[in-house]
């Protein structure tokens, strides 16, 4: 077993049901669906403690290819196998390659509201709402590129059209999750599609992944960007 439970590294389990939960760390109590088989709980907040170092490294990023900013983000000590890091970090990423693209956007602003609108879409999503968060951060990143609110127009369909387009990708590949995964098809997705319908041209590279033996329930060669047994 590599990287499960945070604590004793078992094997987690979702429940069928809400149960209520007390974080093994902050000991703030909760409803959840996930534990691990040991019975220790950890909250998002606690799963994403330093996520905030993301700020730091995007400001001074001067990349135009999201998925080199999102791989230096996945390899700072915050970022685990899975977790809901992920829910922000893509859309982070997706941001800041934009910006340093030519895209109009106020990059520390965007950022924080970025930061603020991932961390709501809770661990677990992609299995218990039919919506992987990496694909809805790749959609709020065009909401938040293009202003969009529930009254807008064109913004409206564009970030609706985009989490679309990264649910199908993400979908289409199958489970069971991985977030590496899921993540690489959100930012693709996003690229082509900025390109499309804003006219802004993020530099695109295929990821060949190098944590396949953190993933325990890694799908090997039928991941389209497993590299082996690294």
């Amino acid at each position: 077993m590599h990287e499960e439970c945070l604590i004793c590294k078992a094997k987690l389990e979702y429940l069928s049901e809400d149960e209520m939960m007390e974080c093994a760390i902050c000991h703030k109590k909760e409803l959840s669906k996930t534990r691990c088989v040991a019975g220790h709980y950890i909250c998002s907040e606690c799963h994403t403690q330093g996520m905030d170092s993301i700020f730091g490294l995007c400001l001074s990023e001067t990349s135009r290819d999201p998925m080199a900013i999102l791989d230096k983000m996945m390899a700072m000590p915050f970022c685990h196998m899975h977790g809901p890091e992920h829910h922000v970090m893509v859309g982070a990423a997706l941001l800041t390659a934009y910006k340093n693209a030519g895209g109009d956007v106020d990059l520390p602003k965007a950022l924080h509201e970025m930061y603020r609108r991932g961390k709501a879409v809770p661990g677990g999503a992609c299995g218990f709402w039919g919506a992987c968060g990496a694909g809805v951060s790749a959609g709020q990143f065009v909401a938040i590129a293009t202003d969009s609110t529930p009254l807008a127009a064109k913004p409206w369909g564009l970030s609706n059209q985009m989490t679309a387009k990264a649910l199908d990708s993400i979908g289409k590949n199958g489970g069971p999750r991985c977030c590496k995964r899921d993540s690489y098809l959100s930012i693709l997705a996003a690229i082509d599609f900025v390109a499309e319908h804003l006219d802004v041209h993020m530099e695109k590279e295929i990821p060949v992944c190098s944590r396949s033996r953190q993933n325990n329930q890694c799908i090997g060669k039928l991941c389209p960007f497993f590299g082996g047994t690294q």
